[in-house]
């Protein structure tokens, strides 16, 4: 045995803690994402309890600021992101036929990373108030003088360290992607799902870097007292929609293209076709990516940019049209002729398919920015934005997981529950943001605590009121799905819906923990469906049995993220004065700050040192089921 050395096991919570599988992390991003989705749903829900009628008091004005920040700022970044990192992470790496991602270890300091960002920003509600600024936190209403409280601070501090591990897990997909593929899985060979994959970390790759020093900068002026965004000191409050827009509008295509790559994926699989226009979609992808950095200024018409910068960001919105609607009509064509068979999974990419052509439209519409003048900061926006995350995003999530779960756990969901939640949630949402358009068009602002009565806004209210409560009925109703479908036994096939096209339906149901135990080859597109059409019933092995290299488990992504969770802290409150002599000794002097960053450097310092070879599963124990703890 030439590789007999130590393997380091763990097990219960350290096995989660400890752990750089590519799938234990994929169930790690899925629980966080789930506890902050129900987090931002609860304040929508509440937002929309003090909206259900006319002149209602109840939660303070003040709240209801702290509601609408927290509500978008954890939706965004908090809540869906982490889902899509979670279907990524589970299918990616079986979907090119890799065993694990590029960088094992890096994969786990990236969620970690991600879960101590979310947890600092949602711990201002319980220390001294959330960030008040709406989820775009524009200058002057985020500086010190018109938001006190160390709210803004816990929203610059936490997506900073939030941010840095979706920049560093992006970077892993792009590595993992260029590297790591199956022998003969050209570029246009690859599933949609993962050539949307590698477009979305491209774009968080040139994204991230704006918002992040959009948050520095914040920072600096609030803790540090510099003068960046204060107009006073000879700073401009429009610089920071501009560094935020460069990242929020790609940021909006960071959210969608893994919702395009589900619904490519699910809607040829349950039509028995193959996708419609392959090298279309894909070309039109990257154009989508290419013309989201163009557009950013098409959130600020009303700044005063002139007719020329308001005009040329105008045009490129509304290019933006071109490849989208190239990705609608090969979905039609996709399902056209086809054996389509609705399950669960199949009604949320059918359903996406109209409600994200209503977004698409409206955004048209914003993009004209004579129109825009009239639109702007009126409820038409929010009609318009949930119509493309929620409508989009949300419904395409939702299909992926009913898609994917039986990959990832070895279960399938129930059906008839999977129905319900659609025919909930879909009806909820379209009650929900349907008459928001009108609203809008009457004149209700949006971001606003309540309104006179008799503006004819009260029942459109609460229909839009009664809505979110029924959105919120289809959420529990998945749950309920979940905890049923996990008390049953671990029981589906490799390709639970026998019309599986791609490499992750050809390995047992859940994975082992090697993924494949031979490197498939890959001899076209739709790997599987070519090998089934050839009469074949696994794939063709690109190499002998042997044994299989694996990377060791460690503790230390997780201490380095606790460590910059500390730092995060330490920075936010050093200009305080507290009662206590001691906490005025440790934050004042930066003792925290130094305490965080050393903790991290030191883990960082031991992962450099410290030459960890990893492990090896040999032949004789690498079953059906695979080398499971």
């Amino acid at each position: 045995m030439a590789h007999a050395h130590s393997v380091k096991r763990y097990k219960g919570l350290m096995d989660w803690i400890t752990t750089v599988d590519h799938k234990k992390i994929a169930v790690l991003y899925l629980i966080a994402g789930g506890l902050f989705f129900g987090i931002g749903g609860i304040e929508a829900i509440l937002i929309r309890i003090q909206l259900m009628k006319p002149m209602n008091d109840f939660v303070s004005a003040q709240v209801f600021n702290e509601l609408i920040t927290m509500h978008g700022t954890t939706m965004i970044f908090l809540g869906v992101m982490p889902i899509i990192f979670a279907i990524m992470n589970a299918v990616v790496p079986l979907q090119i036929g890799a065993r694990d991602v590029a960088f094992p270890f890096v994969n786990a300091l990236g969620f970690w990373t991600f879960l101590f960002g979310g947890v600092l920003l949602n711990l201002s509600w319980i220390m001294g108030g959330a960030p008040d600024a709406g989820w775009t936190s524009y200058t002057p209403l985020s500086g010190s003088e018109y938001s006190g409280t160390h709210g803004v601070d816990f929203y610059t501090i936490g997506l900073q360290i939030a941010g840095l591990g979706t920049l560093i897990g992006g970077i892993n997909f792009l590595a993992t992607i260029i590297t790591m593929r199956a022998p003969g899985m050209s570029y246009m060979r690859m599933p949609m799902f993962t050539w949307t994959t590698f477009i979305t970390s491209a774009i968080i790759l040139f994204a991230f870097p704006a918002i992040t020093v959009g948050l520095v900068l914040l920072t600096f002026d609030r803790i540090l007292g510099a003068n960046f965004f204060d107009v006073a000191g000879g700073g401009n409050p429009v610089l920071w929609q501009h560094i935020f827009w460069i990242f929020g509008h790609p940021e909006v295509y960071i959210l969608i293209l893994p919702a395009f790559g589900i619904i490519s994926e699910v809607i040829p699989t349950f039509s028995r076709k193959r996708l419609f226009g392959y090298s279309s979609m894909v070309f039109a992808t990257i154009l989508i990516a290419f013309l989201g950095f163009m557009v950013w200024a098409h959130h600020m018409f009303t700044t005063g940019l002139g007719n020329v910068a308001n005009a040329l960001f105008s045009i490129s919105t509304m290019l933006i049209a071109v490849p989208t609607g190239i990705k609608i009509f090969n979905w039609l064509f996709t399902m056209w002729g086809g054996q389509i068979r609705f399950t669960a999974a199949n009604l949320f990419a059918v359903g996406f398919v109209p409600t994200f052509v209503m977004g698409g439209v409206t955004g048209v519409m914003l993009a004209s920015a004579p129109a825009d003048f009239q639109f702007h900061d009126t409820y038409f926006v929010v009609a318009h934005f949930h119509y493309v995350i929620v409508g989009g995003l949300v419904l395409g999530l939702f299909s992926g997981l009913h898609y994917w779960w039986p990959k990832m756990f070895g279960r399938i969901l129930s059906e008839s529950l999977g129905k319900w939640t659609f025919w909930t949630f879909m009806i909820g949402f379209q009650l929900t943001f349907f008459v928001q358009h009108f609203l809008g068009l009457m004149g209700m602002q949006r971001r606003i605590v309540t309104y006179l009565p008799n503006q004819d806004f009260d029942l459109l209210n609460l229909v839009s009121s009664i809505g979110a409560f029924l959105m919120g009925v289809g959420v529990i109703i998945f749950l309920v799905n979940i905890v049923i479908t996990t008390k049953k036994p671990i029981d589906a096939p490799n390709d639970p819906w026998e019309d599986g096209r791609t490499l992750e339906w050809t390995i047992p149901s859940p994975p082992p923990e090697y993924n494949f135990k031979q490197t498939p080859l890959v001899r076209g597109i739709d790997a599987y469906w070519k090998e089934k059409m050839a009469g074949n019933k696994e794939m063709t092995p690109a190499e002998p049995v042997g044994s299989i290299h694996m990377p060791s488990a460690t503790p230390l992504p997780f201490v380095m993220s606790v460590g910059i969770f500390i730092a995060g802290l330490g920075l936010m409150f050093s200009k305080d004065k507290f009662e206590m002599e001691f906490m005025n000794f440790i934050f004042n002097n930066y003792i925290v700050l130094i305490i965080g960053l050393l903790i991290t450097f030191g883990a960082m310092a031991l992962r450099s040192l410290y030459d960890d070879h990893g492990w090896h599963i040999e032949p004789e124990d690498q079953d059906e089921k695979g080398a499971r703890t």
